[in-house]
């Protein structure tokens, strides 16, 4: 089979199409045929040598958490799914022995990792952690929700984001941002978000934000939500200087919960501020699978469409991450092997 593989750790001309022998599916396992696999700056960051979890040692790497598909054969003792459904892959990979994963929720697993591997035509994945997809909802829109939108429903969660609720997303025109302003908006909750472009910020106003700012430097923005109003949650999936600024515009007893470091991996807190203010500031990370298959039912239903800005095939994989890196696009980059049969 073909699978678009890191070869080189440099960034998107360290991207190749390579032939690899197929897998098939071990005890508990199943071969699914890869319809679609959106990518993420998780990958990215492995790409441009950002990650500690790949060195060259690992190359060629294929990554690829987000997996959608048809399920094409099975392993011993599989009953959950047989050849011919159709599946989007939760990527989460736990221990099932910890008291997290006995007790939930379970992406707090001791041990918790992500699968990698669905740039490629055929993905062997965990049976167990398939979910199912209504006819309605086509394996590109389903290989979109997993890790953006599973990332922001948590967050949501954590945050206990309900009606009127005023959330402010720093970053609103990333992958989580989107997906934080639209589900959002199905909670009944209002928005603020921010990004350099007016284009993108329109595009994501069209999609539920109520209330853009087009500003990156945290004393501007700082000015600007205040003039709109004090968020009761801060959805941080940037770090960096945004953890300081989320910090001093929630109000007192609010919640900030943290996903990302794309503005950097170290942050300064206001320690007075955080305990005389009472205010939460939560790390999370992914979400669970009962979150993927609340988000599918959603799709299904019509109440949230999971926004993709542009696929490609397999053989342009390297695009779709010069693409990322280039931070034009709104929502989704998601790879199609498919088309390329």
């Amino acid at each position: 089979m073909r699978a678009a593989a890191f070869t080189e750790l440099t960034g998107p001309e360290g991207v190749n199409v390579i032939e690899r022998e197929e897998s098939d599916p071990g005890p508990g396992e199943a071969a699914v045929d890869v319809a679609a696999c959106a990518i993420n700056r998780h990958d990215l960051w492995i790409l441009e040598g950002d990650s500690a979890m790949v060195d060259a040692d690992d190359l060629p790497f294929v990554t690829g958490l987000d997996v959608a598909g048809t399920v094409s054969a099975v392993g011993e003792g599989v009953d959950a799914v047989e050849p011919g459904d159709r599946v989007v892959l939760c990527p989460n990979e736990t221990c099932g022995s910890c008291r997290f994963c006995r007790e939930g929720p379970e992406n707090r697993c001791e041990r918790f990792s992500l699968y990698h591997g669905g740039l490629a035509e055929t993905a062997c994945v965990e049976a167990d952690r398939l979910v199912p997809l209504p006819d309605g909802v086509s394996a590109t829109t389903a290989a979109a929700i997993p890790t953006a939108y599973m990332t922001a429903f948590h967050m949501l969660r954590r945050a206990d984001v309900g009606p009127a609720d005023l959330v402010f997303v720093p970053g609103a025109t990333g992958g989580v941002g989107v997906a934080a302003v639209q589900l959002a908006d199905i909670l009944g909750a209002r928005t603020i978000g921010t990004s350099s472009s007016a284009s993108k910020l329109e595009r994501v106003t069209e999609l539920g934000l109520d209330h853009a700012i087009r500003a990156t430097e945290p004393d501007e923005i700082r000015e600007e939500v205040e003039a709109i109003g004090t968020p009761d949650a801060v959805i941080n999936h940037l770090g960096g200087e945004y953890t300081r600024l989320g910090q001093e515009v929630m109000r007192r007893g609010g919640t900030m919960v943290v996903c990302g470091r794309t503005a950097g991996g170290e942050s300064t807190i206001d320690v007075p501020d955080l305990f005389l203010g009472h205010k939460r500031v939560v790390g999370s990370t992914m979400g669970t699978q009962d979150d993927l298959r609340r988000l599918v039912e959603l799709t299904a239903d019509g109440d949230l469409s999971p926004v993709i800005d542009e696929t490609f095939p397999l053989e342009a994989t390297d695009e779709a991450f010069a693409t990322m890196q280039d931070r034009e696009s709104v929502g989704k980059l998601v790879v199609e092997p498919e088309s390329d049969r």
